[in-house]
């Protein structure tokens, strides 16, 4: 595929690349350019785009568990989760 560049500099992508990468008109888009001369261009995520890829990592915590373990921890023992 190719596209031409405009007096602007502008160049039209593709309609099969912005939809292969999920791009609509006024989406954002990052080039990089590697040491041997090519160039990839990928669109720019939003935030909200990332969310729900990481699992959580344990189930919440009261903070009369925090307090206990923050006295533990001052004392130099180690805390239970659970205990009291």
């Amino acid at each position: 595929m190719e596209s031409a560049i405009t007096v602007k500099g502008q160049a039209t992508i593709p309609k099969a690349i912005r939809e292969h990468l999920g791009l609509r008109p006024g989406d954002r888009v990052k080039f990089f350019v590697h040491p041997d001369g090519t160039v990839v261009l990928l669109p720019k995520l939003p935030p909200s785009a990332l969310r729900g890829i990481l699992k959580p990592r344990r189930q919440r915590v009261t903070i009369a568990e925090m307090n206990h373990a923050v006295s533990a921890g001052a004392a130099g023992t180690r805390s239970v989760r659970g205990r009291r």
